[in-house]
């Protein structure tokens, strides 16, 4: 990878976009600001078919409504032979080796610093000349067995070329030049018109259910609003109705206040354990102003959060320790960006932040869900959340 002036924007990261063999959109995001930035191999020589032409997709995903809970289901049936566990040498999302064997890498270029394409196994995905309409197949009732195309997208965005990294051990500028491909492509996708709420997010760990252990994470544009989502906005709305105030503003306002589970804070970021934690190890993160999404974030907030995040990622990792060794356990966790939804009119109600949880109840021990939980819906605490905040006031003080 040769490095000479090439940008389509004049500030920020370096961008560079590209098509894959099969019609897939791929991005580049380089560390390096302004004018000056990389050219990339940006030709995929996979002999794959078109995914909209007559060997690709015959039909796009389909989803179904839940009648008793009003959530959809999407069905991606295809997703059951996508890629698991590789080794190293035959990862997808490592940069291309022209020496290896193995050819199928999704990433055509031999070194890259942030990648960003769309999922060769989506859950959902928009098909051209599909009828996007809710289909109607009730027979006895009205509207019980709504049906409709899956008409969203996945996207994949790798944070290192390095396969044997992790996002807590990146350096600043490459977290904050993720901060703005998170942000470049949640304005992207949220423009799209099939799109109602846009997802970013990561999982980390075998124990999470990672099938591609490359440092990566996803983004997703949902066609419904996702029922935690949904959730949240009706808590807030009703908030607002009885008290004229913003839910997650107070909420915010009142963690400070009381301070005994704020773990972190910077100049526009706070981080905290929520009151009513699920997981045995949930942090919130969330800025000091109130913003709707990412895109909306300051440069100055970019970069407050770059430095932020690795700080409360770096703690976490040692949350616990293994007894035998006395070493740190890398901590397995999804993280995800709450955001307000595209076009829901209530989106004003909505207010950025992360949450970011563990599985991990112990050194070697695992929070199952169970009866209460997956059966009810009923959750149960291992721990209290001023428990696991003590715990990481110590580690991040």
């Amino acid at each position: 990878m040769s490095t000479q002036p090439t940008t389509d924007r004049p500030t920020g990261p370096a961008r560079t976009a590209t098509v894959l063999a099969d019609g897939r959109e791929l991005v580049y995001y380089d560390d390096v600001l302004g004018d000056s930035g990389y050219v990339h191999t940006t030709h995929d020589p996979r002999p794959l078919p078109d995914r909209f032409g007559p060997d690709g997709y015959a039909a796009g995903p389909r989803m179904r409504r839940d009648p008793l809970t009003g959530e959809w289901v999407p069905m991606a049936t295809h997703r059951m032979n996508r890629t698991f566990l590789p080794p190293a040498s035959a990862c997808p999302l490592c940069p291309a080796d022209p020496d290896a064997e193995y050819a199928d890498g999704e990433i055509p270029d031999t070194a890259y610093d942030v990648a960003v394409f769309e999922n060769r196994f989506p859950s959902l995905l928009a098909v051209p000349g599909e009828d996007e309409s809710v289909q109607d197949d009730t027979v006895v009732g009205e509207g019980l067995w709504l049906d409709a195309p899956a008409a969203g997208r996945c996207e994949v965005i790798c944070f290192s070329s390095d396969h044997d990294t992790s996002f807590a051990q990146l350096d600043t500028r490459r977290v904050r030049t993720i901060v703005d491909a998170w942000a470049d492509r949640t304005e992207a996708l949220a423009a799209l018109e099939t799109t109602q709420e846009v997802f970013a997010f990561e999982n980390r760990g075998r124990e999470i259910g990672v099938t591609l252990p490359h440092p990566h994470g996803q983004i997703y544009a949902y066609p419904y609003v996702t029922p935690r989502t949904e959730q949240l906005l009706t808590q807030a709305t009703a908030y607002h109705r009885r008290t004229g105030r913003s839910l997650l503003r107070d909420v915010l306002d009142g963690e400070l206040a009381h301070g005994r589970r704020v773990v972190l804070t910077s100049e526009h970021w706070v981080a905290y354990v929520p009151f009513a934690a699920r997981w045995p190890v949930e942090v919130h993160l969330a800025p000091r102003r109130d913003v709707l999404d990412l895109p909306s974030l300051t440069d100055a907030e970019r970069d407050d959060l770059a430095r932020t995040y690795l700080r409360l990622l770096r703690g976490l990792d040692r949350f616990f320790v293994d007894p035998e060794s006395d070493e740190p356990i890398p901590l397995p966790y999804i993280a995800g960006w709450s955001q307000a939804p595209a076009h829901d009119p209530r989106r004003e109600h909505a207010r950025l932040h992360l949450k970011l949880f563990s599985v991990l109840r112990a050194p070697g021990k695992l929070k199952y869900l169970a009866g209460s939980e997956s059966g009810a819906g009923a959750w149960v605490s291992d721990t209290t959340p001023e428990t696991v905040a003590t715990r990481l006031q110590e580690l991040l003080a």
